[in-house]
């Protein structure tokens, strides 16, 4: 039972950030049901952006974007709270040190997420577009978001969190 105690302590940071990264996903996930239900669809939307383009949205896509925002924000308030104190211990609740480091953890997280959202249709649109369960690009997806989980524990790690010696 030791040795069990002694993995853990030795590698706590990276066990809490999955631990941390799961509540996070499920926060995601259920912030996204909700709003999505909330939001009910209807007729589609038009939009103007020139003369020459002229878009059309169902109110249904504008709702599952909104959800998909709100969901989004709330997991990565979720993500900045719980890796700020249980997994890179950052106690300091300073207005000023806490908007500096909010500031890089959002910007780094805005960063790793246009990377997630255009990384995934560039691999399926390379070949890479292999299937899991019949799921179209699900590898690209896997792929894509394994290489966003080490982005972010390592920009966290090295930029956001990291401990003054």
């Amino acid at each position: 039972m030791k040795t069990i105690k002694d993995l853990f302590v030795k590698y706590k940071e990276i066990i809490m950030y999955l631990i941390m990264g799961g509540g996070t996903t499920v926060v995601n996930w259920v912030t996204y049901s909700l709003a999505v239900s909330f939001l009910k669809p209807g007729a589609a939307l038009s939009v103007f952006l020139s003369d020459n383009l002229h878009l059309n949205f169902s109110v249904n896509a504008i709702n599952i974007f909104v959800a998909n925002v709100i969901s989004w924000t709330l997991a990565v308030t979720f993500a900045y709270i719980t890796n700020k104190l249980f997994v890179f211990e950052s106690y300091s609740w300073n207005p000023r040190f806490v908007l500096k480091e909010l500031g890089l953890f959002l910007s780094s997280r805005f960063a790793t997420g246009l990377l997630e959202i255009f990384g995934v249709p560039f691999l399926v649109e390379h070949g890479f577009d292999q299937q899991i369960f019949g799921l179209e690009g699900s590898v690209c997806k896997i792929t894509v978001c394994i290489f966003v989980v080490l982005l972010n524990y390592i920009f966290s790690k090295l930029f956001i969190f990291k401990k003054d010696n």
